[in-house]
């Protein structure tokens, strides 16, 4: 069973429906965000770094961001998420910054370099797109759980 070795709160200043995590270290990313940004594909991966459409337009989301020392269980990814996504993700430095409006001062620590599995789940999806219309902006309607261990073999 995996062990949870960190977890952390973080928010995401969303513009145009997107925001993205990449090395700390802006120089050891080829494409830095947001440039290749795909939209309408909920979760997307790029050389050290990925990118999550969201459905509001502009507006803060939430993150809960979990670090395991291995994968964590199947009950921990689903949950009444209405979106989940997995991809791999390479680290160089062992920190990650969270890309949306600008870079955010607060840093993803993994702890380590290396190969990581991501999941990224995320609920509220359709309240933030209706309020982020009707409203404006949003803040925390939209959540997301991001999970980080590392990659085995």
């Amino acid at each position: 069973m995996a062990g949870l070795l960190w977890q952390q709160e973080l928010d995401a200043r969303v513009e145009f429906r997107s925001f993205g995590f990449q090395e700390a270290d802006d120089s050891a990313v080829p494409v830095p965000f947001p440039d290749d940004f795909e939209w309408g594909v909920f979760l997307r991966a790029h050389v050290r770094r990925f990118d999550v459409f969201s459905a509001g337009h502009t507006h803060t989301a939430s993150l809960h961001v979990r670090v395991w020392d291995g994968r964590p269980d199947a009950e921990e990814g689903h949950g009444g998420w209405e979106e989940q996504a997995e991809i791999d993700y390479e680290s160089v430095t062992g920190d990650v910054a969270v890309w949306g409006t600008g870079r955010s001062e607060d840093l993803i620590r993994l702890g380590r370099r290396g190969m990581w599995r991501v999941r990224v789940c995320c609920a509220g999806r359709a309240e933030v797109e209706r309020v982020t219309r009707s409203e404006g902006t949003a803040h925390g309607v939209e959540r997301y759980r991001i999970d980080f261990w590392p990659k085995a073999g």
